[in-house]
């Protein structure tokens, strides 16, 4: 690894194409999304806080590969697209690679769960 490289941003460049490009794109939405959304490695993944508390987190499926959005208080939020799967708080949003990223979903599930930090 660069030793220039902060450790996020190693995790992005590491990534194959198509995922790398959606990632680095998911990146500067949500951190475009709200001036005080800030950006950290926690648990070796990029990690988005709000207010100094974890709102959302990026991340691939083992298994697909497929990046995904996970949404920390989507145990909340009932959104046809939210998978919570085997989480207890957080339920993730997947983000297919081979389509236009859905930006009004991502704000639609970003715009419910950010009132669970107001």
């Amino acid at each position: 690894m660069d030793n220039s490289l902060r450790p996020i941003d190693h995790y992005f460049l590491q990534k194959r194409e198509l995922v790398k490009s959606c990632l680095e794109a998911l990146r500067i939405f949500i951190t475009s999304y709200n001036s005080l959304i800030t950006e950290e490695w926690k648990y070796r993944m990029p990690f988005y806080y709000y207010k100094g508390k974890m709102f959302c987190y990026l991340w691939t499926d083992k298994k697909t590969n497929q990046p995904y959005i996970g949404i920390m208080e989507g145990r909340n939020i009932e959104h046809p697209l939210l998978v919570q799967d085997n989480r207890k708080r957080a339920k993730i949003l997947y983000v297919d690679t081979g389509k236009d990223i859905d930006v009004h979903t991502i704000k639609q599930v970003l715009d419910m769960a950010i009132v669970f930090y107001k």
